[in-house]
């Protein structure tokens, strides 16, 4: 393969057309400060509610927090009126909290969905197109671009994709992404690569990003040359496996270079992934309480017994930790059944909407915006 060109948006360039997906309880400083150590690209914060950043709740802002050094900044804004949003990209911008906004039209979980928002957003034609306007318009006084985040649509019957991408190039964002799945399927069966081909076919105005299955380099290859997409995003595969990021640089450069960890070597990444953590919570038992459900994803397939992983999800202290890092094998290479699919898949879910949501495509007079009721980062 050709080595790819850097990723740019608008004002923004990264050398590695490779974007870390916003994830919640995952994305947070300390994990995108060992991706970005790895290779480069643009890493995205956890998914921040609007209102709650509008309001100035303390913890939507530790959430858009940056360490030194992060460059470009980028965060991920969720909402579901068009005001609000705008207003957050303004404070975002007014406050210099970011280089980059990426706006969340496709979180397919229920508490998300059911209020209007994600990936049953783009149902709302007017909606969506407002919401899109305000954010290119409050952010653009900034120079800050805005890109947006998509699902196929609710459903197979209810796709809204095309139509909905084609609305946010007109209205000036810098890039789309498409998770190739409904809000329906929700991180089960396979990816649809297809419509990301369909999508950057008919899409020529800014760069498109394909975002589903995407579990080794290799895989990433593969969905560039089979779609044409400019770029990929990546969520699961990189859970508990920092290093991907080194292996996409490679592959990209057309390097055949990888990354192979030892049990030794995902130990050390795992020590120093709970170090950040407590440093930027300022609480170790918070801290080490959150890194729980990172231990699955980076002890997988590696000869740990049992009894020593369920203490591992239940470490409750840095020195714990350093005991239990010990009594591994520490020489034990990497497996094939560390590398494959991870996090969360499950089987097709109903989606949850609000009541009479998909009888119009407009909204209906009695609408109240639902945001305020949302937790901070949605999933």
């Amino acid at each position: 393969m050709t080595p790819a060109k850097p990723l740019r948006l608008g004002p923004v360039e990264v050398g590695a057309p490779v974007v870390l997906a916003p994830m919640a309880g995952v994305t947070s400083a300390p994990f995108r400060l060992l991706c970005r150590q790895y290779g480069p690209g643009l890493f995205v914060s956890e998914m921040v509610t609007s209102r709650a950043l509008v309001e100035g709740v303390s913890r939507a802002r530790t959430m858009l927090f940056h360490a030194p050094g992060e460059s470009p900044r980028s965060v991920q804004l969720y909402g579901t009126n068009a005001s609000v949003v705008g207003a957050a990209c303004r404070l975002v911008g007014a406050q210099d909290l970011a280089d980059h906004i990426d706006l969340n039209f496709g979180c397919p979980v229920p508490k998300v969905t059911r209020k209007g928002g994600g990936a049953a957003l783009p149902w709302k034609r007017q909606l969506f197109a407002d919401i899109v306007a305000q954010a290119v318009d409050s952010a653009g006084a900034f120079n800050i671009p805005v890109t947006v985040k998509l699902r196929m649509g609710i459903d197979a019957t209810h796709l809204t994709y095309l139509e909905a991408a084609d609305a946010a190039a007109r209205l000036g964002v810098a890039g789309i992404a498409l998770h190739a799945r409904t809000a329906a399927e929700h991180y089960s069966g396979r990816a649809h690569w297809d419509a990301i081909a369909q999508l950057k076919r008919e899409i020529s105005s800014v760069p498109i990003l394909g975002n589903g299955d995407i579990w080794s380099a290799e895989d990433a290859l593969a969905m560039m040359q089979q779609t044409g997409c400019d770029g990929v995003v990546i969520g699961r595969g990189c859970q508990g496996r920092p290093w991907l990021f080194a292996d996409l640089a490679a592959a990209l450069a057309g390097s055949p270079d990888r990354v192979r960890p030892t049990l030794g070597e995902v130990a050390g990444i795992v020590r120093r992934h709970s170090e950040l953590t407590v440093h930027h919570v300022g609480d170790e038992a918070a801290a080490m309480r959150s890194m729980r459900h990172h231990m699955p994803w980076y002890l997988r397939g590696y000869p740990v017994g049992g009894q020593t992983r369920a203490a591992f999800s239940q470490v409750a202290s840095l020195a714990e930790l350093d005991t239990l890092l010990e009594q591994l094998d520490q020489g034990a290479p990497c497996p094939p059944a560390a590398e494959g699919p991870r996090g969360r898949a499950g089987g097709p879910k109903v989606p949850a909407l609000p009541h009479g949501w998909l009888n119009s495509r407009d909204l209906p007079p009695t609408w109240q915006d639902a945001q305020a009721e949302l937790p901070l980062s949605g999933g």
